[in-house]
This record gives structure tokens, sequence and C-alpha cells, in this order.
């Protein structure tokens, strides 16, 4: 099981604001790994330096052997790495279906994008009877699956997840990380960022507490929820 993204001594700056003070952290293939922390520890702004949404002052990322750092978004796709952002960002006056055709827009293979709304549909089957619904008609949850089918279009090897359970309640975020965990049995590696810790350690195999723009801790994620400083400061106990 080799490192398949290795985040190296980032720092990453907002204006003058130094919001991610030399963060460091791998995930390897076939995990889930969580990254958790208060609002504005620095979770999205990580996820976003990953996925070349922001440029890193300094540090490095590598995805598969490639040096990400200086690599445009849309390139950065195409190495197999999808990100699912917050607030979910699909086309509202789209159908499902075109959503998930724009996931697949990378693609050459035919058969395979056929193959894969398939497998899409066999795991999300409510987007199925809603294929050719407007997706700004859709309920949040449904919303959620969708922005989740349209990354996984894309055929990725890894998964950058955003804040998944945000706006849902308790039952859906249920349905929804049951659905990553599925994505993730399917062979696709997960890098998950929530604001909903206790979800989160209760999927992950790994996790990093981010506190303002660093981590504080970092191990196995049963080991993690069941620490007193982490159930004091996160999970509500």
């Amino acid at each position: 099981m080799g490192t398949m993204l290795s985040v190296k001594d980032l720092n990453v700056y907002y204006g003058s604001i130094h919001a991610i003070k030399g963060i460091s952290f791998e995930v390897n293939e076939g995990e889930i790994v969580t990254l958790i922390g208060a609002n504005g520890a620095g979770k999205t702004t990580t996820l976003h330096t990953i996925s070349g949404l922001l440029r890193p002052k300094t540090g490095e990322v590598v995805f598969c052997g490639n040096n990400l750092t200086s690599m445009e978004a849309h390139k950065i796709i195409g190495l197999g790495l999808a990100q699912v952002p917050e607030g979910r960002r699909i086309f509202a006056n789209m159908s499902v279906m075109e959503n998930l055709q724009m996931g697949a827009y990378t693609r050459k293979d035919k058969a395979g994008i056929e193959n894969d709304y398939e497998m899409v549909f066999d795991r999300l089957p409510r987007l199925k009877e809603r294929r050719k619904q407007a997706a700004g008609t859709l309920s949040g949850g449904e919303q959620q699956m969708l922005a989740i089918g349209r990354a996984l279009m894309c055929k990725p090897k890894m998964l950058l997840l955003d804040e998944p359970s945000m706006g849902l309640s308790p039952l859906l975020v249920q349905e929804i990380f049951g659905i990553i965990r599925d994505v993730n049995r399917m062979g696709v590696t997960v890098l998950l960022v929530e604001q909903n810790a206790k979800m989160a350690l209760e999927i992950a195999n790994r996790a990093y507490v981010l506190e303002t723009g660093s981590v504080a801790m970092s191990g196995d994620a049963k080991e993690l929820a069941d620490n007193e400083q982490v159930k004091k400061a996160y999970l509500g106990g």
C-alpha cells in the first residue's frame, strides 16, 4: 500500500493572512483519511491547494508521483484526483444526466463511460429515478449524491470531499457517509474534510486534527475518537 498523496510543509496565504502554516500529511492508497477541526482551521484551504484552486507560497503536493504544486486544476483532475466541493456546486439548470456527463468530459472511452453511468445509478438509485430532472429541483441530500456521482464519472483514483454533511439532516448524513464508505470499498481512496468530526472518525482509517492552520494531532481514527482532548474539543464530550 503505497503513499498516494503526500503534502509536505505547505504554507498558504490569503493576502497577508497566513492560513496554512507548514502542514504535512499523507494519504495511502485505499485509505479514508479525514481532516477535522473547527471552522477556520484551514481544512478547505488545504483541499483547494491540493486540487490546484490555490497556490502555496512554499511546500509541495505530490499525487501518484506527480508534483501538483504549480499544475493547473483541470490537469490535476485528469490525473485522477476529483473534488466534491463544499456546497455541492452542481449545475442547477441542467438535468441529473447532463451533470453526470460533465463529470466525464475529460474521458474518451465511450464504453467505459456508459458502464460508469450504470455503476453510479446502481450505487445511487435515486439519481436514476430523477435522471431527467433539473438538478436544482433535487433535495439537498440528492444534490450531494449527484456531486459525488459526478466526481465518480471522472474515474478518480482519489476523491476529495469538502464538508459533505453540510446542511443535511442526521438521517441523510448517515446515508451520505454510507455512500462514501461504498465508494472507498470500490477502490477509490478518500480524503475527507468534515465539520462533523464524530461521523468522519467513524468511517476514516486515519485522521489529522487541524488547528489554526497547523496539524495539532494525528493518528488512527478510532484512537483519536477515544482521545479525551478530541472528545472535549470536537465530539461534544
